[in-house]
């Protein structure tokens, strides 16, 4: 299928080994005929367990690896002994290469987010990547970033941030100017750290440069979907994404429950079962797996590493959209369509020059007279 969308799966990474992997493979490609697989693990493993899943193991290949990258490891100890030779690294290669557009791992975040880096590189005018989730809203989709990738990040940071956000949002929403927004804890100009105060300042100056900035936004308008990009740092992000999955959970038990208390409760969850059943899955925590890393040379898919099949189908799901779409050369129009034009500031810079030595000139005969 030379039209089909390869993915690179490290399929060992993640709590629950590589079964989960192959069948949350197996759910994604019963909905979408175009995909190619790329196995990447141990063959000893991934062979036989191929064989119980024969749809998916018609359009993939196994790539094998001895080392698997441990979900405790530190980054830095997993980039010295899993470079060149992990399922991990292994994944990230097979897009370096032009082998695959998109790379899957439930591994480690903090080792796959290292190993990217270091072996995709960030692309020119990055400063640092971000982890970018696809939250479902009352209006409609949105992204939400950072979400565990940088924790803390300066002013320059939350512009970079806002940035890459804004060039998934063209490409996933077809939006020419998504608005943007940035977290903070209220609305007003005064209100937050100085280094989100000083990002709204050179946000607001570049409005209309592929986005049109909001302004702050606060927690519940993420929900709301109030802006189509909220921008924020890895710290805040990542509580906001576990919150949120904590309370879909959390509502999903109590309304469970409640359904269950008596007879006329459950004869009203007969008449209603339909609706319950996509409400239910509106509201399924897996539904939204799978982070986006943004600002590398290549597309990089986190899946939880904890979940199950129908999670790892999810971010499979997320890998294929963005497989889909020239991702990495709408980012670098973003930046460049936010940075200033050099022959511009080549041009302004001749100016100021001109115009100081005219000033100087006449400050001379000034003197001379």
């Amino acid at each position: 299928m030379s039209d089909s969308i390869v993915i690179s799966v490290d399929a060992m990474g993640g709590d629950n080994g590589p079964r989960i992997v192959l069948h949350g493979a197996r759910l994604v490609l019963r909905e979408r005929g175009n995909i190619e697989f790329i196995f990447h693990g141990r063959e000893e493993i991934l062979s036989p367990l191929l064989d119980e899943f024969p749809e998916v193991k018609a359009v993939s290949t196994i790539q094998h690896c001895d080392v698997v990258i441990a979900m405790d490891a530190k980054p830095s100890a997993a980039l010295r002994k899993g470079r060149n030779v992990s399922s991990m690294w292994s994944a990230l290669q097979a897009v370096k290469d032009g082998k695959a557009a998109v790379a899957v791992s439930g591994g480690n975040t903090g080792a796959l987010m290292a190993m990217s880096t270091f072996c995709l590189r960030p692309i020119k005018g990055v400063s640092r990547p971000a982890i970018a989730a696809i939250w479902p809203t009352e209006r409609a989709d949105i992204v939400v970033l950072d979400v565990g990738a940088t924790i803390g990040g300066d002013a320059d940071q939350l512009v970079d941030f806002a940035i890459l956000g804004a060039a998934l949002a063209r490409a996933l929403f077809d939006q020419d100017a998504p608005s943007v927004g940035l977290l903070n804890i209220g609305t007003e100009e005064l209100k937050g750290v100085d280094s989100v105060k000083e990002a709204a300042k050179i946000l607001g100056e570049r409005d209309g440069a592929g986005f049109k900035f909001h302004g702050f936004v606060e927690g519940n308008d993420i929900g709301k979907g109030t802006v189509d990009v909220v921008v924020t740092e890895g710290f805040v992000g990542n509580i906001a994404l576990k919150t949120a999955e904590g309370t879909a959970q959390q509502v999903g038990s109590y309304f469970s429950k409640a359904l269950k208390a008596d007879w006329v409760s459950r004869l009203g969850a007969f008449i209603s079962m339909r609706a319950l059943i996509a409400l239910k899955r509106k509201m399924d925590p897996r539904a939204i797996n799978g982070g986006v890393f943004l600002g590398l040379n290549g597309i990089v898919i986190k899946s939880h590493g904890g979940t199950d099949e129908v999670g790892f189908k999810s971010a499979l799901d997320v890998a294929y959209e963005m497989g889909r779409f020239d991702l990495i050369s709408k980012i670098s129009e973003g930046l460049e369509r936010f940075s200033p034009n050099e022959d511009d500031d080549m041009q302004t810079q001749e100016i100021d020059e001109a115009e100081s030595i005219q000033d100087k000139k006449q400050t001379d005969q000034k003197q001379k007279k």
